[in-house]
């Protein structure tokens, strides 16, 4: 008789010996037939007994539609039974090879079988006076010897009467060791109990058991949980009445773990490295492992990996930082480590030798290599004795040939890890090492580009007296991290000061990089003393320059910037301000009133469309000038608009210090991971007192040179600047001479007393004086030259009124300003 196997391949039944034959219990075979039939009609199995009642031969019947056999007018389709109707009883008509017609009595019932497929298995008999044995024929019939379905009936008492090869072969448990026994008593598992109660509901009530997926373990699995689709149908009598009942199972354990295998690593694919974020790539993975494969793990990290860079070899005792823990039970009571800490294993412990190996260990706790390992460490082996783990599993994150650290596994029941979970757990951790490993690179990088930006930013404001500042920079919460957006404090001739902030559009390297470059631009310019308008005109022509630097013309379009910039003046307490395409500045008076200055809105930077325009303010002294970039008011989930009016409301909060108030700021403005970079700069104004400035009105007279000498002595002489007298007499001398000589009325000499002492000459001429060295024949052309030699620095500043030459000289730490 074919095996259950090749029946599976040839997609047939091969039940000619499925009948017993005359004398055997059940009747003569001329009354009986059996035929099975698929979900399609086809006839897939004909017993001897099918052939003596209709006529035709097995190879005849075999492989053809069942329809040919049945009055059309009278026989269902039974074939075409919806998936919950399972079994059907009545009467059919059936048509003989000699065209003759039989009234039958059926009985047929559905049948899950090898590889899913779905089969009826028809009992066809002859009407006649009762068989002494009638009442056991049913039960008797229905056990097939060689058939692939594997069967056990019970009687109405749920003990077995009996079962066939395969129910013998598919549980371990032969047919004679399982008679008279209930379910309850031949097997055990979370579900048997329950299959054993719908059994005895299904005789009560005559309802079949549709198909059940059941838990169990059998004798022919020891120690495994094992997985079967099961169904039962009751027996009746000619009169209804029911005789027992007659289960059927198929194992689909195999089935049911690919499923899950399948489920597990789908459900990997899309959970696993949804961020750039080691950490969290760890979490995740632990997340997909638990439950999937085992009660507990934990995935521990070189502290290389954590900071971006190349892991280094190990030789010895690993110390790996603890990544990630889960467990099946809620706040993970077995962590010996939480997320962040570091632990240690020793060189021969298996979590060691699968890094060096970059192979999986799978390990019960008996095993020597288990027992040896937790003899070197009592707190792990005291964890797993109290928490009941009874084997492990240690698979190497790896990725690109370079091993990342460790995922470990463990499980509490008696069934220790398999070979197929070790191939299931390494495709995970597979899977989350090039995740890991990508996040690593990313980290690097993203450490590289946020160290050039922050290098390219101020780290110290410049000492200077006109305002005091105090700043935020914030880089974005995105992937990038890395954006343009710059700020700065530069001091200038005068005791002013500049305060500047840019945004570049566009994040990661270069922008910051083209941040970079515009700062230093901007801060050239500022040297220059340019006023604010010609700056932006001068950084328009910079940015338009870089954008024809770029290698596509795509790179070229996008290239473009804005940018505020404001000159402070002291002594004036006039503030002049231009800015390109960016938020207007906010200034909050001594009183806590905030306005946003109404500006003249200049084009971004690289537009090169218009011409920008400056605009002069009066600041009161203790006035607070905030500059930022767009991030911070683009960022209010309303719109630019409340995200300026939450700005306002904030900076009219007074603080005891400007630290605080950018605290404030960032706080109530931003979410915890901003979309874009922010830069804040918040600059309070102070004044210069009238007791350190001194002005003088120059005449247009030659004569006049000796009489600003003596007043410049005068005053240093006021502020007890006697030592510096000297060297100032010469600059004063040489710096009227020349604006008397080559300048424009009016002209002013303006000393200021600050951190250093200034001296500035001022007409109304934009000649730019220019420094030589004179011939020794030459009579003049030595002044400037005299002054950059006796002074600290000196310069040439334009206004529209014409220029100003100065200079600075240091004065002792005890004399300067304060």
């Amino acid at each position: 008789m074919p095996s259950a196997a090749s029946s599976h391949e040839t997609g047939r039944m091969n039940i000619d010996d499925a009948v017993p034959e005359q004398g055997q219990a059940g009747g003569h075979p001329s009354q009986w037939a059996v035929i099975t039939v698929d979900e399609q009609g086809v006839v897939t199995g004909w017993s001897p007994g099918a052939r003596h009642l209709l006529g035709y031969a097995d190879t005849e019947a075999v492989g053809g539609p069942m329809a040919r056999f049945l009055d059309p007018a009278t026989a269902p389709r039974f074939w075409t039974f919806p998936a919950d109707r399972n079994d059907w009883a009545g009467e059919i008509t059936a048509q003989r090879q000699d065209g003759g017609r039989l009234t039958l009595t059926a009985s047929g019932h559905r049948f899950a079988g090898h590889g899913a497929r779905r089969q009826w298995v028809l009992l066809l008999a002859l009407p006649g006076p009762p068989h002494p044995a009638e009442e056991e024929r049913p039960l008797l019939d229905w056990v097939f010897a060689g058939s692939p379905f594997a069967l056990t009936v019970y009687g109405r008492d749920l003990r077995c009467r009996q079962q066939n090869a395969a129910m013998s072969r598919l549980t371990g448990e032969p047919e004679g060791d399982r008679r008279g026994k209930r379910p309850s008593e031949s097997f055990s598992g979370p579900d048997v109990q329950d299959w054993e109660n719908r059994l005895r509901r299904a005789i009560e009530t005559g309802e079949p058991v549709p198909d059940t997926e059941l838990h169990a373990h059998v004798p022919a699995h020891p120690g495994q949980d094992r997985i079967y689709t099961a169904s039962a149908f009751p027996l009746h009598d000619r009169h209804g009445a029911v005789l027992g009942i007659c289960a059927t199972a198929t194992d689909i354990t195999e089935q049911h773990r690919a499923r899950q295998t399948r489920a597990l690593l789908n459900q990997a694919s899309t959970r696993i490295g949804s961020t750039l974020d080691v950490m969290r790539t760890a979490q995740e993975l632990a997340d997909v492992a638990v439950p999937g494969i085992a009660d507990w793990a934990n995935v521990d990290l070189l502290e290389t990996l954590l900071q971006g860079e190349e892991p280094t070899p190990f030789t010895a005792g690993v110390e790996l930082r603890r990544a990630a823990n889960r467990s099946v039970h809620e706040g993970s009571p077995e962590a010996l480590h939480q997320v962040g800490d570091v632990g240690f294993y020793p060189a021969d412990s298996p979590p060691v030798r699968c890094m060096a190996t970059g192979e999986s260990v799978i390990h019960r706790m008996t095993d020597r290599a288990a027992v040896s390992w937790l003899a070197q460490d009592p707190v792990r082996a005291d964890s797993f004795r109290r928490h009941r783990f009874q084997s492990v599993m240690v698979v190497p994150v790896r990725a690109r040939g370079t091993v990342l650290g460790i995922t470990v596994l463990l499980r509490r029941s008696g069934e220790p890890f398999t070979d197929d979970d070790r191939r299931l757990a390494e495709e995970l951790v597979a899977r989350a090492a090039v995740c890991l490993d990508n996040a690593r690179r990313f980290q690097r990088e993203r450490t590289a580009a946020l160290t050039l930006q922050r290098s390219l930013l101020p780290h110290r404001l410049p000492p200077q007296t006109a305002v005091d500042t105090a700043w935020r920079y914030l880089p974005a919460g995105s992937q990038s991290g890395v954006g343009g957006d710059w700020f700065d404090v530069i001091p200038l001739s005068g005791a002013r000061v500049a305060l500047v902030v840019g945004d570049v559009v566009g994040h990661g390297i270069a922008a910051a990089a083209t941040m970079g470059r515009l700062r230093t631009a901007v801060r050239t310019l500022a040297d220059v003393d340019l006023p604010p308008d010609e700056l932006l005109t001068h950084l328009d022509d910079v940015v338009t320059r870089l954008a024809t630097e770029g290698r596509t013309p795509d790179a070229a379009a996008g290239l473009a910037a804005t940018c505020v910039y404001a000159v402070y003046d002291p002594v004036s307490h006039t503030c002049c301000i231009a800015r390109a395409g960016h938020p207007p500045p906010a200034v909050i008076a001594p009183d806590g009133t905030v306005e946003y200055l109404e500006l003249p809105l200049g084009a971004a930077l690289g537009l090169g469309s218009q011409p920008f325009e400056s605009a002069e303010v009066d600041l009161a002294e203790g006035s607070l000038l905030a500059l930022f970039s767009d991030g911070l008011i683009n960022s209010h989930e309303n719109g630019t608009d409340d995200g300026l009016r939450l700005l306002g409301r904030v900076l009219a909060q007074r603080t005891p210090s400007l630290d605080e108030l950018c605290d404030s700021v960032l706080k109530d403005l931003l979410p915890a991971r901003p979309a874009d970079d922010v830069a804040l700069l918040i600059a309070r104004t102070r004044a210069l007192a009238a007791d350190r400035v001194a002005v003088l009105p120059v005449p247009a007279d030659p004569a006049f040179v000796t009489s600003a000498r003596s007043w410049a002595t005068r005053q240093l002489n006021e502020w007890g600047l006697d030592d510096e007298a000297f060297v100032i007499e010469l600059v004063v001398s040489e710096l009227v001479t020349n604006a008397i000589r080559y300048g424009r009325v009016p002209i002013e000499l303006r000393l200021i007393r600050d951190q250093s002492l200034i001296c500035e000459v001022s007409d109304s001429s934009s000649t730019t004086p220019h420094m030589r060295r004179a011939l020794l024949s030459d009579e003049g052309g030595r002044g400037l030259l005299l002054v950059a030699q006796l002074t600290q620095r000196w310069g040439t500043r334009h206004s529209h009124e014409g220029k100003t030459i100065w200079c600075e000289q240091p004065l002792p730490a005890d004399a300067a300003a304060h």
